[in-house]
């Protein structure tokens, strides 16, 4: 049994919307800056489509003609920049929220994270060296 026009249809409007969204209109292209500091922009992306179509019978059709086909599809795409990933040259990376009226709670703790585990790291190693200090250091001699 041959394709239907409907598949046709689909499948084309699946492939343009294929061709305008892909990875890297949401994680753009890193911009590196002369001090070292690489700039990540991050978007959010949300697209929708829609496709239809119905078979009928020509009023001037011969009996046994094949069906008239008419359809039609669609679709939309909406990007917006949310923040930027700002990984400085000492490797600590932030967010930089491009609307901080719109931030909510979570994006808050996202952008709190990197900071986070660098403090914890260095507490760990400076907790590490202290002990390291207390275990090499001479015991108090005991006079009477």
């Amino acid at each position: 049994m041959s394709e239907h026009p409907i598949q046709n249809l689909m499948a084309e409007t699946m492939e343009k919307i294929k061709s305008m969204v892909d990875v890297n209109t949401i994680i753009g292209a890193p911009i590196s800056t002369s001090s070292g500091t690489t700039i990540i922009p991050v978007s959010k992306v949300t697209f929708g489509f829609g496709a239809g179509g119905s078979d009928y019978q020509s009023r001037h059709a011969k009996d046994g003609a094949p069906l008239c086909f008419g359809g039609g599809g669609g679709a939309g795409v909406t990007v917006s920049p949310v923040c930027f990933l700002v990984v400085g040259s000492d490797g600590e990376a932030r967010i930089l929220p491009l609307n901080a009226q719109a931030e909510t709670t979570a994006d808050r703790l996202v952008e709190m994270i990197p900071g986070a585990v660098s403090k914890i790291s260095s507490f760990m190693e400076s907790r590490g060296a202290q002990k390291a200090d207390e275990a090499s250091a001479p015991e108090p001699s005991e006079e009477n």
